[in-house]
């Protein structure tokens, strides 16, 4: 049997509540969580950079636009050895760009994860067409992504929209219900939307499912990180 932990956190910039840029405080809310493998969403490459340096951790940065001079996206860390890593463009014309980073990462001796990480549209529209690329031969179903996938981020989709339709016919979904007794995550203080995700393949065991919510982690985002602990029977 195999268990990891994996978290996806939308660090809005390293900016907190305060106002205060501060990636030391994103790094510590990270150190208190322990995981395998992290997704961010909002970060910047130089920001990413920090905070994997300090966990120890492998770095992939997924660069979806320049923004104020600097390379601005997602990014995974992990644990665990990247036996490969692809970024791959969901961007829907005149809408903001995005990306999806896809790692292949060996967790222990015998398990390999494909890690999928994303940050979705704020129009309906755009998530659609989004929908039908995260599905397509080119991301999800890549000849070279059979095994075990897990797909987590920012999905900014908080009803059962057409992301959601076309995820859950391919891959599990975390149910914040089940393990939280409701389906509100976002914003942290306050929260009134589910739009952090995760979604995994069948053979994956979900045995829990929290935001990690402490003094510290309610300020440095206005999301909270979304942590998941899985385990593999083999």
């Amino acid at each position: 049997m195999t268990r990891f932990r994996i978290a996806t956190y939308n660090v809005h910039k390293c900016r907190g509540l305060d106002l205060k840029v501060s990636p030391y405080r994103v790094l510590n809310v990270l150190q208190d969580i322990g995981a395998d493998v992290v997704a961010l969403q909002e970060t910047f490459e130089d920001q990413a950079k920090f905070i994997a340096a300090h966990l120890g951790m492998e770095l992939t940065f997924g660069c979806a636009r320049q923004l104020q001079t600097r390379q601005y996206g997602n990014a995974v860390l992990t644990r665990g050895s990247i036996l490969g890593s692809r970024c791959l463009d969901l961007s829907v014309k005149k809408r903001e760009p995005r990306g999806c980073v896809r790692v292949d990462v060996q967790i222990a001796e015998d398990l390999m994860l494909h890690i999928f990480a994303v940050h979705l549209g704020t129009s309906y529209f755009e998530r659609r067409h989004q929908a039908g690329k995260l599905i397509s031969p080119d991301v999800l179903d890549a000849a070279d992504a059979k095994g075990l996938r897990i797909l987590v981020g920012d999905f900014n989709e908080w009803t059962r929209g057409a992301v959601t339709r076309a995820l859950s016919e391919h891959l599990r979904s975390a149910d914040l219900a089940t393990h939280l007794g409701r389906r509100r995550s976002y914003p942290g203080l306050a929260p009134f939307l589910h739009l952090d995700h995760m979604y995994y393949d069948s053979p994956l065991h979900l045995r829990c499912l929290r935001l990690h919510r402490t003094a510290v982690s309610l300020v440095a985002s206005d999301h909270l990180p979304l942590v998941g602990d899985f385990e593999v029977t083999h």
